[in-house]
């Protein structure tokens, strides 16, 4: 591996390739041109973004290096409150390097402010922080799996049939203070409707009855890309099972703190939590 320095060989402006990116509706591995490098996504808040570079090449997202398949092949995404800008830099198999600063778009979020709620629905009682912090701790490992698998490649579903009843990005204000914002995307349906692998992988989490996700499953998609769904009423895989898009994997319901009967649709990029709606084309 070459360790990059500031005497690099060759700086090429990746600009002459950003007009390669091709409307987000959800992708597969294609569409890419026979030049050094070329994208399929959305660069956007929240959005994924699959490259395409030469094999051999070593890939920099905003300075840390990322996984590239055999065949030249990345992934990388923006979170939520992502700056207007970021940098990409790729070392290529005969020593040059390609650098650019991506331009980023910003999302309006939905904010909502509530005022009068009883303590005890706004606050998690003390005596359950404990049980709290260990099932964050198993869905932080369960996310910070680093497969060489390649799901992530095609196109995502919807986990379940019904109504969107919640989107990416918005926050509520419970009496006077902010809340984490919501990094999902909720379908609304009776319980025991059929919950969906909205892409193919492996099963790194399958828990019945977490404290505030209820029924919950993880699934690694490869390359740090995974799918979290809860508020389960079942859950019917268990952990190391393969699972492919579209194949049953449990039934929604109201479980751990729901307000009622819906599936929570989570997708990350390791720590940086994506915009499900994106990826299915509902933005």
């Amino acid at each position: 591996m070459k360790c990059i320095t500031k005497s690099w060989p060759a700086v090429i402006p990746l600009g002459f390739v950003l007009g390669l990116l091709l409307a987000f509706s959800g992708f597969a591995a294609k569409g890419f041109s026979d030049g050094p490098v070329g994208f399929t996504g959305a660069f956007i808040q929240g959005g994924l973004v699959i490259g395409k570079t030469k094999p051999g090449s070593e890939v920099y997202f905003e300075g840390n290096r990322i996984q590239i398949s055999d065949d030249g092949l990345f992934v990388f995404g923006f979170s939520r409150d992502a700056g207007d800008t970021a940098e990409l830099k790729i070392s290529l198999p005969d020593g040059k390097i390609l650098v650019e600063t991506l331009i980023v778009s910003a999302q309006d979020y939905h904010i909502e402010r509530i005022e009068g709620l009883p303590p005890a629905t706004v606050n998690i009682p003390p005596e359950q922080l404990q049980r709290q912090r260990h099932e964050r701790g198993m869905v932080a490992s369960a996310r910070a799996v680093q497969s060489d698998l390649l799901e992530w490649r095609f196109e995502f579903i919807l986990p379940a049939e019904g109504r969107i009843s919640g989107v990416y990005g918005s926050q509520r204000i419970l009496n006077g203070e902010p809340r984490s914002p919501h990094y999902g995307l909720d379908v609304a349906a009776p319980i025991h409707t059929p919950v969906i692998a909205p892409l193919g992988g492996i099963i790194t989490l399958a828990e019945p009855d977490f404290l505030l996700e209820g029924g919950i499953i993880i699934i690694d998609h490869g390359f740090g890309v995974s799918s979290t769904v809860f508020h389960l009423q079942s859950v019917d895989v268990i952990v190391g099972k393969s699972v492919q898009k579209g194949e049953k994997i449990g039934t929604i319901g109201a479980t751990g703190r729901a307000s009622g009967p819906h599936v929570d649709w989570r997708v990350n990029w390791g720590k940086v939590r994506l915009d499900p709606g994106l990826l299915v084309g509902l933005q």
